[in-house]
């Protein structure tokens, strides 16, 4: 297994391919083994031979997608993470994608854990400060659409009360400005999102509160939002998975 990793690491090294004798030499291998090795990896499909020489196959590039991926959600684990701490608070991140609210990452401790989510976030977006900022970023005819398959329906006593209601709520948010809701998902819970640009595609980074700690939450969200301004540079591939 070693060896045969270090003939995909040479051979990764060469873009336009490598024949069999200078990857032996490179790697240090008989020639006989490393004839063997090499027909091995081209019949897992790690490598492909043209013309006597070797490239990469699909399943080392996989492999290679999967670990970038891999290394790309790390990225945002750990931000989310150290946003988490430094604020003292549950962060969120979520996106919006082929019509569905998809929550993509979420960091807690013991001591200040994240909302529950006794009801579908996905069939609730009109009632959490999630749902409620990215359905702000959509056009008109994104967030009827979602309106029709998901209608506005009581989550608690707080809860917006109409699909008119929402709408005109979601019309006067401003831009980068971070959308607030105070208990209409969650009884005794306060929270805030504020909109992440990705090209054409909705995202939001959110915190929450005890209700008995929502004077906390505007302070919060606003170090959320310095602190994610800061990173967002670096972040953006990363969150964009």
């Amino acid at each position: 297994m070693q060896r045969a990793m270090r003939l995909l690491e040479r051979v990764a090294e060469h873009a336009h391919g490598a024949p069999a004798k200078q990857l032996a030499r490179e790697t240090g291998l008989a020639l006989p083994t490393a004839y063997h090795l090499l027909r091995t990896l081209v019949h897992e499909g790690y490598l492909r031979r043209e013309n006597g020489l070797f490239f990469l196959g699909e399943a080392a590039e996989r492999l290679a997608a999967g670990g970038a991926r891999q290394k790309r959600r790390s990225t945002v684990v750990d931000a989310l993470a150290c946003w988490r701490d430094a604020i003292g608070v549950p962060v969120y991140y979520a996106m919006y994608r082929d019509g569905e609210i998809h929550i993509m990452g979420v960091s807690d401790t013991p001591g200040n854990p994240a909302v529950e989510e006794w009801a579908d976030f996905r069939e609730t977006g009109h009632a959490h400060a999630i749902g409620q900022c990215l359905l702000a970023q959509l056009d008109e005819e994104a967030r009827r659409d979602h309106l029709d398959r998901y209608p506005v329906q009581p989550v608690t006593p707080y809860t917006v009360g109409d699909d008119h209601s929402l709408l005109k709520r979601l019309e006067r948010t401003r831009r980068m400005e971070p959308v607030v809701e105070r208990q209409e998902y969650a009884l005794g819970t306060v929270c805030a999102a504020i909109p992440i640009t990705l090209g054409t595609t909705a995202a939001t980074m959110a915190i929450s509160l005890p209700a008995q700690h929502a004077d906390r939450l505007l302070p919060a969200v606003q170090q959320l939002q310095h602190e994610v301004g800061r990173r967002l540079g670096s972040l953006a591939i990363s969150i964009s998975i």
